[in-house]
């Protein structure tokens, strides 16, 4: 009797202990929504300027969900139809990417097997009109908003090609993407790679049949490169069944945790893997996220292959949008996804709304199913690190400008026949650098640009005069480099000629297929998954 007396006071005391502290939470509560209330009493009743209450709540309630996550954010009444617009599944597109190029708009990927590939439809030409409104002044955000609409309805386009012809055209709106499987085949004897684009419906066919296919080639095969670079992510039930290819029946993937009950569940491989035992590399980079976290960090955490790269995103948060009054709404994260060690990939730090990189030290310790050390905090870190790419200042220049893009318009418009992969070989530099002086597009490197801001800071002080024909011969050099930037990096830009021009003949295929070679990152891959001992070695630290 003594002990269930004991009991039942336990009970009160956690019972009275957790009722104290919902009521001083609810307190707390009450007392800052009073002191929220009263602070904007005083700002609108006093305040020297007039205040537009709207605005200045807009403002308080952005820094609130700001402060959480970047995921969390609020959609007023005025922009809960272009929201709709861009995530209702009913809303959608002309299948194909457009940007303002030279103040038009312009196709710069159709999406292969789409309607306005069907229709003719060519990376480069121009939309004029659309619906018979003129594109002229109109900007990027304006555009996508007239394209989209409710799917199955039809879009009147005028069309101007890069050979000059006009072409009119109706297009119905519909689901087109991306292939998310572009590309797979053999990078070495034995080695086939296969890229994922996105997490879209069958990703997880389309990599199993890639891999079938290789197989049958040949029946020998020695290792799988799955590339995950610049995929982020898509759907959750994809990620389960790209890692269940690798990964047997009965294995935990990923659960997620949340403040509620009902956010709290777990997802489990439902069937029996496709390939157990193939030597496995994964590629990722920093562009990685969500899904393609999932599934590196499933493979990781079970140690059934080495991951490559760079650390990923940091993107493992799962998102809700409530309805909050007034036709408003609040996107805010319900739950956290949490991979088989235990471990969260979400990053926790972040600057100007992208995840931070965080010291080792101040991330924490899991272990993977053989026992090697893992961390969370940020992202997936790979098990052979590889420092990130970067384009030459010239090239990343071109790109951004378009000139390399309107450069192979002028290619493809004197090209009547489609080019097969392998017939792809551009080299004439020369040609090049002619379209980049009719274009009159002067290369002003980087290093000019920051002089030029460094100068105008330091004009002004009495220094400046003694040191002014130092930048001067400073600035005569960085010009004599700016003008055989094209020859000094010739290889290079020849290189996002033939990824451009193979595109516009094989789409992402061709973009891929293009840069095989050069890749230093899938070489590294082939050299892990060639030497079996440091392979090996590389699972068992």
């Amino acid at each position: 009797m003594r002990r269930y007396l004991i009991l039942l006071s336990v009970v009160i005391s956690v019972t009275g202990l957790s009722f104290v502290t919902m009521n001083d939470r609810l307190f707390e509560i009450s007392k800052n929504i009073e002191l929220f209330i009263n602070t904007f009493k005083e700002l609108n009743a006093n305040y020297v300027d007039e205040i537009d209450p709207g605005k200045l709540m807009r403002t308080g309630i952005d820094a609130m969900v700001g402060s959480l996550d970047p995921y969390t954010n609020y959609i007023s009444e005025s922009q809960v139809e272009s929201y709709r617009l861009n995530d209702d599944v009913k809303y959608k597109g002309i299948g194909a990417t457009v940007d303002i190029v030279g103040g038009v708009l312009t196709i710069m990927e159709p999406y292969e097997g789409g309607d306005l590939v069907k229709a003719g439809v060519k990376a480069g030409d121009q939309i004029i009109k659309i619906n018979g409104q003129m594109t002229t002044g109109m900007d990027l955000e304006e555009c996508n908003q007239v394209l989209r609409g409710v799917g199955g309805t039809n879009i009147d386009l005028e069309i101007k090609t890069i050979e000059g012809k006009s072409q009119s055209l109706t297009v119905p709106r519909a689901t087109t993407t991306r292939q998310n499987v572009p590309y797979y085949g053999f990078v070495e004897d034995g080695i086939g790679y296969v890229s994922l684009t996105t997490f879209t419906a069958d990703a997880s066919k389309n990599i199993a049949k890639g891999i079938k296919e290789l197989k049958k080639e040949n029946p020998s095969l020695n290792g799988i490169i799955l590339d995950l670079r610049y995929n982020g992510g898509g759907l959750l039930r994809e990620a389960i069944s790209v890692s269940n290819l690798f990964v047997d029946k009965g294995q935990l993937i990923v659960s997620t945790r949340g403040k509620l009950e009902s956010e709290n569940k777990e997802y489990e491989s439902r069937a029996a893997a496709m390939d157990l035992d193939t030597p496995l590399a994964i590629l990722i980079n920093k562009k990685s996220a969500s899904a393609s976290e999932i599934v590196s960090g499933v493979i990781q955490d079970l140690d059934r292959g080495v991951i490559v790269g760079q650390r990923s995103f940091g993107k493992g948060l799962v998102q809700n949008t409530k309805e909050i009054g007034y036709n408003s709404r609040v996107k805010l994260t319900t739950s956290k996804y949490y991979i088989p060690s235990g471990r969260c990939i979400q990053s926790v730090d972040y600057e100007n709304g992208e995840p931070k990189d965080i010291e080792d030290s101040a991330r924490s310790v899991f272990k993977t199913k053989g026992g090697r050390t893992v961390l969370d905090g940020g992202g997936v870190t790979p098990d052979v690190k590889l420092p990130a790419p970067i384009k030459p200042d010239i090239v990343q220049k071109l790109l951004d400008n378009h000139i390399i893009f309107k450069f192979v318009n002028t290619i493809v418009a004197k090209t009547k026949d489609t080019l097969q992969l392998d017939q792809i070989h551009y080299n004439q530099i020369d040609v090049f650098k002619q379209f980049v002086t009719q274009e009159k597009y002067k290369y002003i490197s980087q290093m000019k640009s920051e002089l030029d801001i460094y100068e105008s800071k330091v004009a002004s002080d009495p220094l400046y005069e003694s040191m002014e024909s130092e930048i001067d011969l400073l600035r005569s050099k960085i010009e004599q480099t700016e003008a055989t930037a094209i020859e000094d990096y010739e290889e290079e830009i020849l290189i996002e000629i033939n990824k451009e021009l193979s595109s516009r003949y094989h789409y992402e295929k061709g973009k891929i297929y293009s840069t095989l070679d050069q890749d230093q990152e899938i070489k590294e891959c082939i050299s892990i998954l060639q030497d079996q001992s440091r392979y090996r070695k590389i699972l068992s630290k």
